[in-house]
């Protein structure tokens, strides 16, 4: 799997040609029921289909815009390798798909802009964040959400310390071989150095970890450089103190997951990291909830629930946290020139989602954003802000 990132956020929300179709289902990683995959996928494009023309738009034309996306319905490949959700996209000039570890509720919107709501979990300060287990032999970034994780593809890193450190510092005399006249059962042999490396002292050995730590964290630099979700180190103790050495990301956790990684699952990676990291968001949506009260009560004007005020103001990044449920849409239109909010009771590709947009721009602003089941909404409103100033 890839990271979704802020700048392909930006691309969904940015004005495409319209009608604009967001289709969103649950998917099933493994066993027999993959099947049911793109069943599903094709039942959310029919009722796409329908509700374009119920629309008023022509059978022909609905056809061309969904062309790639029924193509996705016969490569088998992509249908086996799925993740927890699955979300795409499709405009007369746009088409996108992303595989994530997210629940999704099953639905197609047709609407003037994509709905991108849903995928804010992972960038919102509720649930998102990553797993870097580490071991000399293997190195895996996983992210992950409340509902499960996934290994991310990262092509800059190494995949391990033989690999590291294979054509550093020739003069060393550095030499990895795989084990001549082993048997190896055919599992990939193990790595080997000679010379000066891996195992001349404690010393020696630490420094080399250290450059192999600091080659994972150089590679990371551009997969996480937009990042603030936090991230834990999985691996035996006293790899954790030298990786933190090497280590650039701001975000990495002081808690991490002891053992080697290599011998858990995604699944207990991911059970491991959620009873460390769950207390922690809890807490922090609470505080924040504790603010917005606090704030409505000493500074009304540093809170709000009205969209004509919360939607301008995200654009100008003056909006510190934004709070809404994942399942609610508030169907309008925003005029940029006059700020104007129209409120409509339908979706339609004259409207847009305006809590969509609202939390979009509050998160590409810098903002933060919460999504929240309806009971932890800080405001009896189905949405409530926090202002900057």
């Amino acid at each position: 799997m890839n990271l979704l990132s802020k700048q392909e956020i930006e691309q969904l929300v940015r004005d495409h040609e319209a009608p604009c179709i967001s289709i969103y289902m649950p998917a099933i990683r493994a066993g027999a029921e993959i099947q049911q995959n793109p069943t599903r996928f094709k039942n959310l494009l029919r009722q796409a289909k329908n509700d374009l023309e119920t629309q008023g738009y022509r059978t022909n034309q609905i056809e061309k815009w969904l062309a790639p996306a029924w193509d996705l319905l016969n490569n088998e490949v992509f249908w086996q390798n799925q993740s927890d959700g699955l979300a795409a996209f499709i405009s007369p000039d746009f088409f996108q798909n992303y595989r994530l570890p997210l629940d999704f509720e099953e639905q197609a919107l047709v609407a003037r802009n994509f709905v991108v709501k849903p995928l804010l979990e992972l960038f919102s300060n509720n649930g998102h964040f990553y797993i870097l287990a580490l071991s000399q032999d293997h190195v895996r970034l996983l992210e992950g959400t409340r509902y499960s994780v996934d290994e991310i593809d990262v092509d800059e890193i190494p995949t391990s310390l033989a690999e590291a450190l294979k054509w550093d510092d020739p003069e060393e005399q550095l030499q990895y071989h795989s084990g001549e006249g082993a048997s190896t059962g055919g599992r990939e042999p193990s790595a080997t150095y000679h010379g000066h490396g891996v195992g001349k002292n404690d010393t020696g050995e630490k420094k080399d970890i250290l450059r192999y730590f600091q080659k994972i964290d150089a590679g990371l630099q551009d997969v996480l450089a937009e990042e603030r979700s936090p991230m834990l180190l999985a691996g035996v103790k006293y790899l954790f103190p030298i990786y933190r050495e090497a280590n650039e990301y701001n975000y990495l956790m002081e808690q991490g997951i002891p053992g080697n990684p290599e011998e858990l699952s995604p699944q207990e990676l991911h059970k491991a990291a959620w009873q460390i990291l769950e207390p922690i968001f809890s807490d922090q949506q609470k505080q924040a909830a504790d603010r917005y009260r606090q704030l409505a009560g000493m500074q009304p004007e540093r809170t709000s629930n009205d969209l004509s005020e919360i939607i301008p103001a995200a654009y100008q990044g003056q909006v510190e946290a934004f709070f809404l449920t994942s399942d609610t849409h508030q169907w309008g239109q925003y005029d940029w020139g006059s700020t104007k909010v129209k409120l409509e009771t339908e979706s339609s590709v004259e409207n847009r989602d305006l809590l969509d947009l609202a939390a979009a721009q509050t998160l590409l602003n810098g903002g933060k954003v919460y999504l929240v089941d309806p009971a932890s909404l800080p405001d009896e409103a189905s949405y409530a802000a926090i202002m900057r100033f």
